[in-house]
């Protein structure tokens, strides 16, 4: 029998801050209607920029300009399936900071995007229930502490064909 490979699921976040309200979607998700940043998977062939760009503008309609990364998280979760069986699933988020333009009123959101919201970081610190992770206030409150790396903190390498 081969060993089961495990593999972490990587994510992207934006933190947009606007006259100290930030942009967040609220979310449908297994455990009801959530709150999160603008956030997303990670897909073959992109960098993590071009990976935060796209799931901004997917979720929120609001072109996203990239300015610094704010921090890299690690969580585990232990999930139970459709069988009943529990796994562990690590997701590793690489949350960016920026600035966004103008919604586009023709684009329609994810299917998944109840609506975007504007809310500070008091309004967001007092309902923590409606967080989709912990990491909606961890990286909002790093944010406001002003932990910026550079963009190019994080270095992609594109692989060429094999000589």
């Amino acid at each position: 029998m081969k060993p089961e490979t495990w593999l972490p699921h990587v994510t992207v976040a934006a933190i947009v801050e606007r006259d100290g309200r930030f942009l967040v979607v609220e979310e449908h998700t297994a455990n009801g209607l959530r709150l999160n940043q603008p956030a997303g998977h990670l897909e073959a062939g992109e960098t993590l920029l071009q990976a935060v760009i796209r799931e901004t503008l997917e979720e929120t309609a609001h072109p996203f300009a990239p300015e610094a990364l704010v921090g890299m998280y690690m969580t585990h979760f232990e999930r139970t399936g459709s069988e009943g069986v529990t796994a562990g699933v690590t997701y590793l988020r690489f949350t960016y900071c920026g600035t966004s333009g103008a919604p586009d009123a023709a684009r329609a959101l994810d299917p998944d995007i109840v609506r975007t919201l504007w809310l500070s970081a008091d309004e967001l610190r007092a309902c923590p229930e409606r967080h989709r992770t912990p990491l909606v206030m961890q990286c909002v409150d790093d944010y406001l502490a002003g932990r910026r790396f550079p963009l190019d903190f994080v270095q992609t390498h594109s692989v060429g064909p094999k000589r």
